[in-house]
């Protein structure tokens, strides 16, 4: 019989979906997968995008905003 999901595990898995979430999101915004995945939990994506939709390529958004 298997247990029931601990709280940290439902945690964990909540911060998981939360992290490929944001992820995708740089991704649409043009940003490289690799950088997509080392950014994703430590900078606003939504800074990144208004750059972007200013004009400003993904890479240099994530050096302005990092």
């Amino acid at each position: 019989m298997e247990s029931a999901m601990t709280a940290h595990e439902r945690v964990g898995q909540g911060e998981s979906l939360v992290h490929e979430w944001r992820v995708l999101q740089l991704k649409r915004l043009g940003v490289p997968g690799l950088l997509a995945e080392s950014y994703a939990d430590s900078i606003d994506w939504h800074q990144v995008a208004r750059l972007v939709q200013r004009g400003c390529s993904p890479r240099l958004a994530l050096r302005i905003v990092r």
